[in-house]
């Protein structure tokens, strides 16, 4: 069955067609454009005009691509900047206005469970650490199997950061010790809550560890097929924000590896994965694409399902 999913996120707004075969997933396309929707949500506690103008652009844009796949069932939905925008209501009202589509909001728990949905193929080493760092959440699950035994959702996010600690360019130190600080506060208070939780290994997902296993392995640019599976060591990884965070962003934005749309905000992105590592003790971590859209085709997958039976 071939189906179809669109993560209107904080950062970015994402499509995946798949087709889904008794729970495997093969993908056809995948596109990402960063509209960041989420910009500004932070102070102002709505979405703009512009950044929702730009997401509507990017619906269009892959609407026509489903069509042309001709996908059976589209499973849309919005994160963390939708859930924190007083006007997110009308930005629903909007989308099915337009476009006659319907979009959900995920709650924190529902989208770390998608995310788990997504990367658990990976985990074949016991219990396993799987994170995804968003614009406006960064979602934190842990387990071994169908189910985990953890899982958060954490107001940690590389747009909702940047706004909230980074005013300078480059960033100054005093920045970026009050963003680690922060961070790091914000994931001790939550394992805090549940002792005992641990993880021997770790899967990093979205845009941060992407763009970071790219610059590792000295790409020009991110290829999902190359970087799917790669390491990451704590220690380059800590190396690389030195280096991010030391440049202004004229130049960042010329790193190879680099997407230049997400230099704006990957210093934030690169702290909250360090802080995560080090708060599971995970010397390395592995890159994988298998995030939350590809929770979502599954759902989207067992919806059409149960209407055609």
């Amino acid at each position: 069955m071939r189906v179809a999913a669109i993560d209107i996120g904080t950062n970015s707004t994402r499509l995946l067609v798949a087709d889904v075969v008794a729970g495997e997933i093969a993908p056809v396309r995948r596109e990402s454009q960063v509209t960041g929707l989420g910009r500004g949500v932070e102070i102002s506690g709505r979405l703009s005009t512009e950044a929702l103008e730009g997401v509507f652009a990017a619906i269009g844009d892959y609407l026509a691509i489903i069509r042309e796949l001709e996908a059976a069932g589209t499973f849309a939905f919005a994160t963390s900047a939708a859930r924190d925008a007083s006007n997110s209501g009308a930005f629903l009202a909007e989308l099915r206005e337009r476009f006659a589509l319907d979009a959900t909001i995920l709650d924190g728990e529902r989208e770390a469970m998608l995310t788990y949905l997504g990367a658990r193929d990976g985990c074949r080493h016991g219990a396993t650490m799987v994170i995804d760092i968003g614009g406006g959440s960064t979602e934190i699950v842990v387990g071994s199997g169908a189910e985990p035994s953890f899982h958060t959702s954490l107001q940690l996010g590389v747009v909702r950061h940047t706004e909230r600690h980074l005013h300078t360019d480059p960033p100054q130190t005093n920045e970026l010790e009050s963003l680690a600080e922060d961070v790091g506060e914000a994931i001790a208070a939550e394992l805090a809550a549940r002792p005992g939780i641990g993880a021997g290994c770790g899967i990093a997902v979205a845009g941060t560890p992407a763009i970071l296993a790219a610059m590792d392995l000295g790409l020009e640019r991110v290829e999902p097929d190359r970087i799917e599976g790669h390491v990451l060591e704590l220690a380059a990884v800590q190396r690389l924000c030195s280096r991010i965070a030391s440049l202004p962003l004229a130049e960042r934005r010329e790193l190879r590896g680099m997407d230049p749309d997400r230099a704006p905000t990957i210093v934030a992105g690169v702290i909250i994965l360090i802080k995560a590592m080090r708060a599971f003790a995970l010397q390395r971590i592995t890159v994988s694409q298998r995030d939350i859209l590809y929770g979502a085709v599954l759902r989207a997958a067992e919806r059409r399902a149960a209407a055609a039976g």
